[in-house]
């Protein structure tokens, strides 16, 4: 399964790369909204995973585009919100994004939320 990981902060989007490979996925690494889009369009992952706040075109914008194009694309959003609650940009997500979380992300929660859509990617079932 490919997974579109689109996240500005270098450090926050290796660790998440690192937790979704964990189930064997394949990441495909982004880290702005002009970059994920390109490369959805290029990938075709079967799930988006997007922080909200980025530079040049933010995560909402590009799921938008993206769902405007492929609109059964199943899409997670992310948001630490920097000095504003996470909620605030999250709701802007919610009708586009199936499930949203707010960083810090919980590993567990993010996981099952990836397991639920796609239970072949359980590391603990054989290949």
């Amino acid at each position: 399964m490919k997974i579109l990981l689109v996240e500005d902060v270098r450090v926050e989007r290796l660790k998440l790369k690192r937790w979704l490979e964990a189930l064997r996925c394949e990441v495909i690494e982004a880290s702005n909204g002009v970059e994920g889009l390109d490369l959805y369009h290029a990938h075709r992952p079967e799930l988006v995973i997007t922080d909200i706040i980025m530079p040049e075109k933010d995560g909402v914008q590009m799921m938008i585009a993206i769902r405007r194009k492929y609109p059964g694309v199943k899409v997670f959003a992310i948001s630490g919100a920097g000095a504003r609650k996470p909620g605030e940009y999250l709701h802007f997500a919610k009708g586009v994004a199936l499930r949203t979380f707010t960083k810090p992300i919980d590993k567990g929660e993010l996981l099952d939320a990836v397991l639920e859509l796609f239970p072949e990617a359980n590391p603990n079932l054989s290949p």
